[in-house]
């Protein structure tokens, strides 16, 4: 039988190179999208995987920009829509985060649509910012998920990078929903809905430049002992079991028209500088202590995620394991350069 080929956008991206990792594992061709010959070179490199293949679809927010990408691959039947940006460090939020998001949505939508009719799932990343908004995932007593909307306002999302951020999942994800509904397309749709993703990048290359959230547990390689604890703190899941629940998402015919909340455990800097200074002798000396093991594991636990945990169904990586295999990771390349 011939192996089902799957379409990766962003495939560059932290989620997406670990999805593809695991697509391929599993047999599947996958065609991703990168923005140059050089991205997609060097991803194929560090896969080595006769079974992968790469399209350049350098704008997302421009109309048709994945026509040629889709027409090139008549075999694709399975869509997965990682792409999207993920930075604070922007001048322009409305350009950079909000537009790119929602339109990259749209258009990728429309041209699945128009000209891959044999495409018949979708799965798009969207975030737990779908679902709320900072204040409102701040607050531990949060009970949200899979059937909330963050209610941020276009307007008020232009105001910053955060809310920016946060719109763009919101409104990407919504656009998604409704094309679903107005445009009646052949295809199911299905969302994930990860909240803070931690984990090792798929490859040694992705280290250069961390992606934002998988930032907060490296910055324990930063403190001293005097250091005061960086506040951090919210959910987290590990980022092969966003890969994970990606490709569960179109195996499970009962995941379609569903939204997936992605969350493992509460953490705080105190409970990941308790796993580092557990795990990592060496770096014990080098950190400041805190308060060991007063992390509250309580707050949190009205998260809504009951799609996930009935259809998709599968155990999460441990927190330690995700904790030590993200600092050893950064320690070995550190100790390359």
């Amino acid at each position: 039988m011939t192996a089902t080929t799957v379409f990766v956008s962003g495939a560059t991206g932290y989620i997406a190179q670990t999805t593809v990792v695991q697509l391929l594992e599993k047999g599947y061709k996958v065609v991703g999208s990168v923005r140059s010959t050089e991205k997609g070179e060097q991803l194929a490199k560090n896969l080595n995987n006769k079974n992968f293949s790469y399209e350049i679809v350098k704008v997302l927010e421009v109309e048709g920009a994945f026509d040629q990408a889709l027409k090139n691959h008549p075999e694709t039947t399975v869509f997965l829509h990682t792409a999207s940006p993920f930075t604070f460090d922007v001048k322009d939020p409305e350009k950079e985060l909000l537009i790119p998001a929602i339109d990259g949505t749209k258009n990728v939508l429309a041209s699945i649509k128009k000209v891959a009719p044999q495409i018949k799932k979708v799965i798009l990343t969207s975030s737990i910012f779908g679902a709320a908004h900072f204040p409102q995932i701040s607050d531990p007593n949060f009970d949200g998920g899979e059937n909330t909307w963050n209610p941020i306002t276009y307007e008020e999302s232009k105001q910053n990078a955060f809310n920016a951020y946060s719109g763009s999942k919101y409104f990407a994800e919504k656009a998604a929903w409704d094309f679903v509904e107005k445009e009646k397309p052949n295809f199911t749709l299905a969302a994930i809905l990860p909240v803070y993703v931690f984990g090792p990048q798929a490859f040694e290359s992705g280290l250069e430049s961390l992606n934002t959230s998988a930032q907060i547990p490296a910055q324990v390689l930063s403190l001293t002992p005097e250091s005061a604890l960086p506040d951090s703190a919210g959910a987290y899941i590990d980022v092969r079991d966003v890969a994970k629940a990606h490709i569960l998402a179109f195996e499970k015919e009962e995941a379609a028209g569903k939204r997936f909340l992605l969350a493992a455990k509460r953490f705080d800097f105190q409970l990941i500088l308790d796993v580092v200074r557990e795990n990592f002798p060496d770096l014990a000396d080098k950190l400041p202590v805190g308060t060991p093991g007063s992390t509250d594991f309580s707050a949190w636990k009205n998260l809504n995620a009951n799609n996930t945990y009935n259809i998709l169904n599968f155990e999460f990586v441990p927190y330690d394991k995700t904790i030590v295999d993200s600092i050893k990771q950064l320690k070995e390349y550190n100790a390359k350069k």
